[in-house]
């Protein structure tokens, strides 16, 4: 079992976060959370196929649309739409992966592991962000 302290430490440490299943409306988690986070200095990328623009930035429809490198991809999306993702960020060579609260997939940590991408899954970004850096 990997120290997940040392690996949430390591990972924010990185500063650009693809967020996959942002959505615009204010109340929504992946909103607030992008928010906190872009307003503690990271440069978050909105990942969604429904809309062009999101927090005033480009949104994109897949991570493999993103031309500039990416550190984190946080993933806002049930469970069972993860495999995919998580595919992806090996893909375009992401080097953490971060599954939010209630999101959970044992085969995406396999597949992370794998490809020694750090990992966290049922977890808030902003929470743990907080209790580190408060």
């Amino acid at each position: 079992m990997v120290n997940n302290k040392v690996v949430i430490r390591e990972i924010f440490t990185m500063k650009t976060i693809a967020v996959v299943g942002m959505s615009p409306k204010p109340d929504r988690p992946s909103h607030y959370v992008s928010l906190y986070m872009s307003q503690n200095g990271y440069d978050i990328i909105p990942v969604n196929p429904g809309h062009n623009s999101i927090m005033s930035k480009t949104s994109y429809s897949s991570l493999l649309d993103i031309k500039e490198n990416v550190d984190i991809v946080n993933v806002f999306r049930r469970s069972e739409y993860v495999l995919p993702i998580i595919q992806d960020a090996v893909s375009i060579q992401a080097k953490a992966i971060w599954l939010q609260d209630g999101v959970i997939s044992e085969e995406g940590e396999k597949i992370a592991n794998e490809n020694e991408i750090l990992f966290i899954m049922n977890d808030c970004l902003l929470r743990r962000h907080k209790q580190y850096n408060g």
